[in-house]
């Protein structure tokens, strides 16, 4: 059954359009079933009715025709009880519904399972019988492994506005919902970026021209075979005759006589390069993997990476013809900082990525960059969207495709009343970040780009809570040597002379990744990352410390290094042994700079509990909210799927951030939070009265949160506080908070944006 399940999965991603995948379940599963119908009903949610879409065994007339009640029949039983209903005599179950047009008189035995994506019942998937039985434990799975599938599938149509998509068809104007990234709207043009030679992300696609698309497929395969002659001559010394051999079966596997060819046959069917490419692919592969010869079924994985190094080619060919206008509204299955590099920044308009949260680090590069971003787009059609008009809401997480008229009318209005509101806050540029009775907190910046500092400048920056040095790690092909990272960091210090720079040491791991510093684990976030990487690799460390160190000479900004992910005291007291060392090496070498504050990042819960410990070798503790919460409440913040669950007024949060406070206080030494719950202006309240010393933040936040702080009292916010720390509950402390600030006058910060839908 399992094998047989992945072939059919295998189709179903294959379908060209909705229709065609309801046809390939039906059928496939009445034949592995081996039972007389198999049918599949929708909900159409318009009309609350459930569709008769497709179907083996029963009237094939009827298809499109039939509907029933949401709740009418044992087809709207299954939904209501969104499980699966076996029934041995159909006939005779109370909720049995007789439909002449279906002609399913004879058929006794009925098993339904319901069709499920986000928790929403979609629709429903039959098998029956003419004998009287009860299927049994198997095919029940079989059926909900299927179905689960197919909800996706359905989901995907759905959200386009139709039952059925082909690839020539142009979409009405609709929306897609996600996450917010990053405030604001942007209006223009789609530009879709796929993932580097990965052949299971490569859309189904047609090409324009199929000459020019032949031939620049055949340079691909040609310069794939070049790479396998190198590599072949560069281990002739190392292999065996038989063991080479094998070099010579991959280049002629490229041959017109195989894979080449047969790709070529599907581009001269119409088909974009890559699509084709993709197909030959997988059906060789599938073929490989279905043998029951080990040696053989292994060989599907030689095909996959052949597969692979053509398609890292095309890609690059592609790349090379990619023209960028004005207006540009970056798309991709899971944007990476790199993508965004790949855009000059006066063309970029905004960001959408099928994958991700609003808390993932792309959303917060395009904070800090004033780029509208929507993250979490699941159901997003990429292969329908290549160079199309588009609405990105950064406010309220919606993607608009297609957008008509009203819709334009609406979003521009939108865009002149945020710039018409942000030139109101100009006048606070000048004003003391203080509560109205009186009490002062830093607003810092986080910073990781050139760009960011005169915006966070113009701002009223009071200096800066977290300079993300893994910025230029990541934006380079090699690591940077430690004379290239001094030029960097005294650009950095320099700009924001005389205040305080806290530079955090190379933070990748996770989901920041270094293309020539590769780390691959099954669970990067509670992997090698953050202090662990660099306390292994002290070579990196080292030359990272003196370059900061040796950057302040001569410049009166102050200094402050920031260790990441510590879980802690063993890892800050080596940490600190190779600060001092690095101090006394440039000193000794005649330079002459006054020796840097060392602080934490409290960003796992055993930095937390340790924090008492940890704030005694240090100068100065910041929580990192945005870890910090992830690993509290054991949410991916990249995976938009639970994206709701990652809550920064979640109960435990809050008191660990309250034990972080005291725990500093407790011996003078000052606190800071770099997180984006520093930019809530709704948080910022909370954790004012806390007693953080410092909230750091995307400089687009900076006016929006010194606005709410001048509008507030420390001691209404202190009540505040110590009411919603008797509360258990997340949603109800966010509501409690926001009525405050709406009795504030601050509703605008925090009011949902109406736009039309």
């Amino acid at each position: 059954m399992l094998e047989i399940l992945r072939r059919v999965i295998q189709e179903v991603n294959a379908a060209r359009d909705l229709n065609t995948a309801l046809d390939i379940i039906v059928a496939r599963v009445q034949a592995a079933m081996g039972t007389e119908v198999c049918t599949v009903y929708l909900l159409n949610d318009d009309r609350a009715h459930y569709v008769f879409m497709a179907t083996r065994g029963l009237n094939a007339d009827a298809v499109g025709k039939v509907t029933l009640e949401v709740g009418e029949g044992l087809v709207g039983l299954v939904g209501e009880r969104a499980e699966p209903v076996n029934l041995e005599n159909a006939s005779i179950h109370p909720r049995y519904h007789y439909v002449s047009e279906l002609a399913e008189d004879d058929y006794q035995a009925f098993l339904g399972v319901p069709i499920i994506h986000h928790r929403k019942v979609l629709g429903v998937i039959v098998v029956q019988q003419k004998q009287r039985r009860r299927y049994d434990d198997s095919e029940e799975a079989f059926l909900i492994t299927l179905s689960a599938q197919l909800a996706g599938v359905i989901a995907h149509a759905r959200a386009t506005g139709a039952l059925s998509i082909t690839e020539s068809s142009d979409l009405p104007a609709s929306r897609f919902a996600g996450k917010a990234g990053a405030p604001g709207v942007a209006i223009g043009t789609s530009i879709v970026i796929y993932p580097e030679a990965d052949l299971t992300k490569v859309p189904h696609r047609l090409c324009q021209d199929i000459d020019a698309e032949i031939t620049i497929f055949r340079n691909a395969v040609e310069e794939a075979k070049d790479d396998i002659r190198r590599m072949g001559q560069k281990l002739s010394d190392q292999l065996q005759p038989e063991e080479l051999a094998l070099f010579d079966a991959y280049l002629h596997m490229l041959d017109d006589s195989a894979i080449s060819g047969e790709v070529i046959t599907l581009i001269k069917e119409g088909l974009w390069s890559q699509t084709a490419l993709r197909r030959v692919i997988e059906a060789h592969v599938a073929t490989f993997e279905s043998m029951d010869d080990i040696y053989l079924r292994e060989r599907g994985s030689d095909v996959r990476d052949l597969g692979q190094r053509v398609l890292a080619k095309l890609q690059s060919k592609d790349e090379k013809r990619r023209i960028y206008s004005k207006g540009t509204i970056l798309i991709a299955d899971e944007l990476t900082p790199v993508m965004l590099a790949e855009v000059p920044r006066a063309k970029l308009a905004g960001l959408v990525s099928v994958k991700g949260s609003g808390s993932s680090h792309v959303a917060i590069l395009a904070k800090a960059m004033g780029i509208p971003t929507v993250m979490g787009v699941e159901d997003l059609p990429l292969h329908l969207l290549e160079q199309k008009p588009m609405i990105v809401d950064g406010f309220d997480g919606v993607v608009i495709t297609y957008p008509n008229k009203d819709q334009l009318k609406q979003y521009k209005r939108i865009v002149k009343e945020e710039a018409a509101f942000e030139q109101g806050l100009e006048s606070l540029k000048g004003e003391k970040s203080e509560t109205a009775d009186g009490h002062t907190i830093g607003l810092w910046v986080n910073t990781g780009l050139m760009t960011d500092v005169a915006r966070s400048l113009d701002r009223g920056a009071e200096g800066v809570g977290l300079y993300r040095t893994e910025v230029h790690f990541m934006m380079n092909d090699r690591f940077p040597t430690e004379d290239e990272q001094v030029a960097i960091y005294r650009q950095h210090l320099k700009a924001f002379s005389p205040l305080s720079v806290t530079m955090r040491t190379l933070d990748i791991g996770g989901d920041k990744a270094l293309s020539y510093f590769p780390i691959r684990e099954e669970n990067p976030f509670l992997g090698w990352r953050g202090i662990r990487v660099t306390l292994d690799h002290p070579e990196i460390f080292l030359a990272q410390v003196r370059a900061m160190m040796r950057a302040s000479e001569g410049i009166d900004a102050y200094l402050r290094i920031m260790l990441p992910m510590v879980s802690g005291t063993d890892e800050v007291d080596e940490a600190q042994k190779l600060i001092n060392q690095c101090y006394r090496e440039i000193t000794e070498e005649g330079v002459i700079v006054k020796k840097p504050d060392v602080g934490v990042m409290i960003e796992v819960p055993a930095a937390v509990y340790q924090a008492r410990d940890i704030v005694k070798r240090v100068d100065f503790l910041s929580v990192g909210s945005n870890d910090l919460i992830q690993y509290m409440l054991a949410v991916d913040r990249n995976n938009a799927r639970v994206a709701d669950l990652y809550q920064e007024f979640h109960p435990a949060v809050l008191h660990a951030l309250k034990y972080v406070v005291d725990a500093a206080h407790s011996v003078g030494k000052p606190l800071g939070i770099c997180g984006e719950m520093a930019g809530n202006p709704s948080a910022a309240i909370l954790l004012t009265a806390m007693g953080f010393d410092v909230l750091s933040m995307n400089s687009t936040n900076l006016l929006t949160v010194k606005w709410a702080i001048r509008s507030f009292e420390m001691g209404r916010a202190r009540q505040m506080l110590a009411d919603v720390l008797k509360m258990d509950n997340a949603q109800l402390i966010q509501k409690t908070v926001e009525d405050e600030m709406c009795k504030a006058g601050l509703g605008k910060l925090i009011r949902s944006r109406q736009v039309m839908h």
